[in-house]
């Protein structure tokens, strides 16, 4: 297991427990089920409590972004809010110009630690 400490706006400091390693097969993808039983299986909670503490999570770092700030967990990466300038496009049934108009898009940027368990 890993410990890595968390910093959101208005946050003092946390102290979470990465739930690592979680035994999946390279290049294969996990779910939030899939997520959930592992959550349970590495911290021996039940089924029920995992999906709250994964929801718990997922709540958080939405209403964080959702209000501007960011969410970093040191060594896992940053999630952060993102301007997207507006700009022109192109429809492409009629290749007629349009407009689309500015807006905020998540982002995420891989820690160290993260980078490195994935090389």
């Amino acid at each position: 297991m890993q410990t890595f400490d968390v910093f959101a706006s208005g946050v003092t400091g946390m102290r979470v427990t990465a739930l690592l390693p979680i035994s999946i097969f390279k290049g294969e993808s996990m779910n939030k089920g899939e997520l959930v039983d592992a959550v349970a299986g590495s911290a021996g909670l039940s089924r029920a409590d995992a999906t709250k503490a994964v929801d718990g999570v997922i709540e958080a770092v939405t209403r964080t972004l959702s209000q501007g700030g960011s969410v970093s967990l040191v060594g896992f990466g940053t999630f952060s809010v993102k301007a997207r300038a507006a700009r022109m496009g192109r429809n492409p049934r009629t290749g007629e110009a349009i407009h689309i108009k500015a807006s905020n898009v998540p982002g995420f940027k891989a820690g160290k630690g993260l980078k490195e368990a994935v090389n």
